[in-house]
């Protein structure tokens, strides 16, 4: 049995291939097409998915789609009436967009999938599925839980903004829902495009930002804002937004409240903006974790799976794994993206298939399910590209690797199938030595371009995150925060911890200052011999040279475009930044060594992405 699912039209395209319940491929069409957030259909990402099991579309038993137009339709309608006649230029702008492309989304669909493949039935096999269901199929279906709460918070499906299921099994149970316009997803963006940066993108930023304010206007919020229950329900009051009806998402009221005008991409960062920024990601916090010690102590569930946009906060996950209400927590790797879900949810809500037992951490195979390059095709794509390589054992690649990343160079790393989602986990990698106090700002500044607050992530090997960090358990998609060990932290002085805002930057806080923000916390991936065994074994031969199972692990791209994809992605990325040495496959290769005519300018691509 195999399901074709599908997201798009909206934002960040995607498909995924599962055969028997088993998710065999997955992608984002941003890849193929090099569009990021790419909303188009994902005929490139179908086409690999297909070419994976070797198969045409007619091979397929269903399609499913992530959500239900026609639903997501009637909410917009509804919502322009009930607050008629203000709002009128944003239906006037966005009535022709989905009279023609968006209400009929299912003859779309149909049409698009018969012209592949012409003698089969689309009409009995096209399913759709509601957009948090989808949601809760991707998170609790591919989770190593046999039942669970499943906690769904993003901006908006047709109605729902928040969500509650139970998993049991091969069944899901909606229990309750929060519905638009009242939103956590929505709050947060709003507060992302008010502080400058770009909804849907940027609230990972707002995150990276808060622990360089304080959290003053916290309370404003709370009075102001958003209605906040001590179950976790949320009401948003309307008159300080204009998503409902406007071409914004906030109004003037809602400047008014925090004294400051909306900053403009291009602005400067000011203290104000941290403050925001720490005062959204305390109040997101606080509502989180009202949900989901609301939902322990009604279900008596003992593990919990997130999905939805909201779930990509990190630092909130880490807190409620850390409340304990719950021993173990779960959050699906590409938790903005419900195409698998709605292929799972088909597979086992529909057609009520048992799931397969996992031999793994879990069942999305460390979220490698992309496209691969043997050797002999890399070395055809890069002598085409006219790069200088040299092609080397497995044991020298490691050598030289290592070697280079000891004495503070950036090294990209292309190795094995592209991660699906949106996080870099050792096979698109741009990686570097944790230990170095000066890579945070070298790698922001001259290899990503891009602001110089962001932090970076760490990758350590599995067996030894206890002894680097207050985490002693798996966390292989990056999607925790917790903080640096303490006996691995350093004194800060009294002069430097009168440091204010990016100030904080210049002191290094621990023997791994390339990857402890500015609270002493970090983004953890830890690294399992299991699912990754070349980056397990980087990992391993960098602790025997080092002492240290750390590496600084950040998304292999510049800013402003898509991860990379093909080698030839990982070649201009090369040339186009400060990278220093790129091993893709079993090839590793010298900046020094290149001809400076390939060289790409991508400084231009510090913009607001």
């Amino acid at each position: 049995m195999r399901i074709l699912g599908i997201s798009a039209f909206y934002h960040d395209s995607a498909a995924a291939l599962i055969e028997d319940g088993r998710i065999v491929a997955a992608a984002q069409e941003e890849r193929f097409t090099r569009k990021k957030y790419d909303s188009s259909y994902p005929a490139n990402a179908i086409a690999y998915c297909l070419a994976e099991l070797g198969i045409q579309l007619a091979d397929v038993d269903y399609v499913a789609f992530y959500d239900k137009p026609f639903l997501k339709f009637t909410r917009l309608l509804e919502t322009y009436l009930a607050f008629a006649p203000k709002g009128f230029a944003s239906f006037r702008t966005a009535m022709p967009l989905w009279l023609k492309d968006k209400l009929f989304q299912r003859k779309k669909l149909d049409q698009t999938l018969r012209a592949a493949a012409p003698d089969f039935d689309w009409r009995r096999r096209l399913l759709f599925s509601e957009h948090h269901l989808s949601h809760a199929a991707s998170a609790f279906f591919p989770s190593p839980f046999d039942h669970a709460v499943i906690l769904t918070m993003d901006g908006v499906g047709e109605w729902a903004t928040t969500s509650a299921a139970l998993g049991d099994g091969n069944r899901i149970t909606m229990l309750k829902e929060i519905h638009f316009p009242h939103s956590l997803g929505l709050l947060y963006s709003a507060f992302t495009d008010f502080t400058g940066f770009r909804v849907n993108s940027g609230e990972y930023k707002v995150m990276g930002l808060a622990p360089y304010g304080e959290p003053r206007f916290a309370q404003v919020i709370l009075d102001h804002l958003i209605d906040l229950k001590e179950d976790g329900s949320i009401r948003l009051d309307q008159r300080h937004f204009d998503y409902c009806t406007g071409l914004r998402m906030t109004n003037d009221s809602f400047a008014a409240l925090f004294g400051v005008p909306a900053r403009k991409p291009e602005d400067p960062l000011k203290p104000v903006h941290m403050d925001l920024a720490a005062s959204i990601q305390r109040v997101t916090e606080e509502v989180i974790l009202r949900l989901t010690r609301t939902l322990a102590a009604e279900t008596g569930a003992r593990s919990l799976c997130l999905a939805g946009g909201v779930a990509l906060n990190c630092v909130a996950n880490g807190k409620v794994l850390r409340d304990g209400r719950f021993d173990d927590v779960w959050v699906q790797p590409a938790a903005g993206d419900a195409e698998a879900g709605a292929a799972l949810g088909a597979y086992h809500l529909e057609l009520g298939r048992a799931r397969r037992p996992s031999n793994e951490i879990d069942s999305m195979s460390g979220s490698y399910l992309g496209p691969a390059f043997d050797d002999d095709e890399i070395g055809r794509r890069l002598t085409a590209a006219g790069a200088r390589f040299a092609r080397l054992g497995e044991e020298e690649l490691l050598d030289q690797t290592v070697n280079a990343l000891a004495v503070e160079k950036a090294v990209g790393w292309f190795q094995g199938r592209m991660e699906f989602g949106p996080r870099a986990l050792g096979a698109r990698s741009i990686l570097a030595d944790a230990r170095s106090p000066r890579m945070q700002r070298i790698l922001n500044l001259k290899v990503k371009y891009r602001e110089s607050f962001r932090p970076f992530a760490p990758s350590v090997l599995r067996e030894d995150v206890g002894d680097w960090f207050e985490l002693d358990r798996d966390s292989p998609y990056m999607l925790i925060v917790a903080d640096v060990a303490v006996h691995r932290r350093r004194a800060i002085s009294a002069a430097e911890r009168d440091f204010f805002g990016i100030d904080k930057l210049n002191v290094p806080r621990s023997e791994i200052p390339a990857v402890t923000h500015v609270d002493f916390s970090a983004r953890i991936q830890t690294v399992h011999r299991e699912t990754n065994p070349r980056y397990h074994a980087l990992l391993t031969r960098f602790k025997a040279l080092t002492g240290c199972p750390v590496l600084v692990n950040t998304s292999f791209n510049v800013r402003g475009e898509p991860i990379a994809c093909t080698p030839e992605d990982a070649f201009r990325c090369f040339m186009g930044s400060e990278i220093d040495c790129l091993a893709i496959g079993n090839f590793f290769l010298h900046k020094a060594d290149q001809d400076p005519a390939l060289r790409v300018d991508y400084r231009d691509r510090f913009d607001p992405d």
